[in-house]
């Protein structure tokens, strides 16, 4: 896991972290997303998933897998479209044949429809989120700084 920069460094990404969508979007001055940008991204804060790990080892089962998930699928285009408004560059669609070009290695990635549940988590040990939402930390100014 790595922490993404989002807001103040608060949220929790697999395999690569938020900059790189706004990195390319300054680079090619737009944000942009692939289809319709409704494929999914789950989210979690850090503090969150920090709250997680210590409940799983405070009531967690030895070999158990558990998925600290807040938010079961941000949508892409949510995503492009708040770094398009912070950085003031057009929010498009790339089809899929475009996005290579415009993504790079990223576009694997940013092509993925990834929701995920932490409902089974949160029966078995009471575990409820209770930071600030993707889109909400994303949508601070300190994210864009350079």
């Amino acid at each position: 896991m790595e922490k993404s920069r989002s807001g103040n460094g608060a949220h929790v990404w697999f395999f690569f972290s938020a900059p790189v969508q706004a990195s390319i979007a300054r680079k090619l001055g737009v944000s942009a997303y692939i289809g319709d940008g409704m494929n999914r991204w789950p989210a979690v804060h850090r503090l969150d998933a920090a709250h997680l790990y210590r409940l799983v080892l405070e009531k967690g089962s030895a070999g158990a897998r558990y998925h600290g998930v807040a938010e079961g699928g941000v949508p892409f285009r949510d995503i492009a479209g708040v770094i398009g408004r912070r950085l003031s560059v057009p929010v498009v669609g790339k089809s899929p044949e475009e996005a290579t070009s415009h993504f790079g290695w990223f576009a694997h990635f940013a092509a993925l429809d990834n929701p995920a549940s932490s409902e089974r988590t949160r029966e078995v040990l009471g575990w409820q989120p209770k930071q600030p939402g993707l889109i909400p930390d994303l949508d601070r100014p300190r994210y864009f700084e350079t």
